[in-house]
């Protein structure tokens, strides 16, 4: 009987000893809350927008004696098109105060188009924020509140971050204020679609609609990042979240406070993943890099000598393993500075300096493509051409002359059969110099003949004949 009173109490004895050594391995996070739930702050948006339809529908012919004649005539027949009561449409979000001052980070996607911006603290006190600047391409939007007495929390180094290191997330989710949800960093350096200038931390923290521009904390109390996006195919929280690391958000608040917009670097590539079959053509050792497939005209690439089909290694010093590595790098980088770039090309290892330029803003694409075309309208062959690079030179042979095609429309070229990539070599038995000499040889084409035109594909020379339209 002794016997057995002694191994039931060995059982108990190792029971709480293994209960106390697994608690021991798990994080308490009760202080952690109590200490920096204060300057989490929920955000609630209003956007006004006319009620009604939307332009563009119209009242179905539906006859007068239906008994859905009433129930159509009632949403589409009385009110014009766009017009009507404004009805206010509500969101909701999370945030944090960054400075005593009262500055607040959240996201972009949080107070887009919002007409007015209420943030709520714990305490229950409410301010109409002011919006000091947002950013689309990190989801990050700075605002500013006039009070007084305001928690605000540490920042920390989102570099410092290991996967696998518990953390923790305050938020809003579903407007439930300040719920506390906790896991581990699951991955860093991710790249989402659309999101090429954000690595991304990925947690298994629950994350839902409301806990979006929320904090992201490690156990010592600092924020790491800003709860951004969830993967989800149900809409609700699947085991994936992904935040803005902290080191992001700090260059992209500092210059929004500064200047109210957000400056990246550019290098006007586009690029894609080296697979191991193509590693294996450019007979690389292993899979790595970021293949250039197409070098944007007159970026900082092309004024570097960056090619088509170089392999990006090493970017400014630092390795790039995947090439969803290279625009986080750029985009982090001096406008101006000169930085070195090692590549492979065509075998062999090169190292060259590339002049980082400014990213365009949509903006200013749009204005560059708008203005491209209506060049192309201006030209009364209707085609955008460049001058050839010294790779296109080399590679048909010809120093001294041609220009190639880069978009055509309907018009003389393209009726004669020119087409985008074609080379002109010569234009009325001419040769073509350059794009300037292009142009002048254009101007000054006979209308009342058809001229010949030499080019070069890819399967050799071919002559063309065209005429110009009266």
């Amino acid at each position: 009987m002794y016997q057995k009173i002694i191994k039931s109490l060995l059982i108990i004895s190792l029971y709480f000893s293994y209960s106390s050594v697994n608690a021991a391995g798990l994080p308490d996070f009760t202080s952690l809350v109590q200490k920096n739930s204060a300057a989490v702050v929920n955000i609630s948006t209003s956007t006004k927008a006319p009620s009604g339809i939307s332009p563009g529908y119209n009242m179905p012919d539906i006859p007068e004696n239906s008994p859905f004649y009433e129930f159509f005539k009632k949403y589409f027949g009385d009110v014009p098109q766009g017009h009507g009561p404004s009805q206010e449409r509500s969101s909701l979000g999370s945030g944090f105060i960054i400075s005593k001052d009262g500055y607040v980070i959240t996201n972009h996607h949080v107070v887009k188009d919002a007409d007015e911006i209420i943030v709520r603290l714990n305490d229950r006190r409410e301010f109409v924020a002011e919006l000091i600047g947002s950013d689309a391409r990190s989801d990050i939007a700075v605002l500013k509140l006039d009070g007084k007495k305001l928690p605000y929390l540490k920042l920390g180094d989102s570099n410092k971050v290991t996967v696998g290191e518990w953390v923790l997330a305050i938020g809003s989710p579903f407007g439930f204020d300040y719920s506390v949800t906790a896991g581990i960093i699951s991955a860093i350096g991710r790249s989402l679609p659309n999101e090429n200038y954000v690595p991304f931390i990925q947690t298994d923290v629950a994350i839902n609609p409301g806990n979006s521009g929320g904090p992201l904390f490690n156990l010592d109390g600092e924020v790491i990042g800003v709860n951004s996006q969830i993967y989800s195919r149900t809409g609700g929280f699947m085991g994936l979240s992904f935040a803005v690391p902290v080191n992001v958000v700090e260059n992209v608040y500092q210059q929004l406070r500064t200047k109210g917009r957000v400056s990246r670097g550019w290098l006007g590539v586009l690029i894609q993943d080296v697979t191991r079959e193509l590693a294996e053509s450019f007979n690389m050792d292993h899979p790595h890099g970021a293949l250039i497939a197409k070098v944007l005209p007159d970026g900082p690439a092309e004024q570097g000598g960056i090619e088509v089909g170089d392999i990006i290694v090493k970017f400014n010093g630092k390795k790039v393993t995947f090439s969803s590595d290279l625009p986080p790098l750029v985009g982090s980088t001096a406008i101006g500075s000169v930085v070195p770039v090692d590549i492979i090309r065509r075998s062999e290892s090169k190292s060259i300096k590339v002049k980082i330029l400014e990213l365009p803003t949509d903006d200013q694409v749009a204005a560059k493509r708008t203005n491209e075309k209506s060049k192309l309208l201006e030209n009364p062959l209707n085609i955008v051409a460049k001058d050839l690079t010294n790779k296109q030179k080399e590679d048909i042979d010809i120093y001294d002359h041609g220009i190639i095609v880069e978009q055509i429309s309907e018009g003389p070229a393209q009726k004669s059969g020119i087409r985008r990539g074609d080379i002109i070599l010569l234009l009325d038995n001419i040769k073509v110099k350059n794009l300037d000499h292009f142009n002048k040889l254009v101007k000054e084409l006979p209308k009342d003949r058809s001229i010949s035109v030499l080019i070069q594909r890819r399967d050799g020379p071919v002559f063309l004949a065209m005429k110009l339209e009266e």
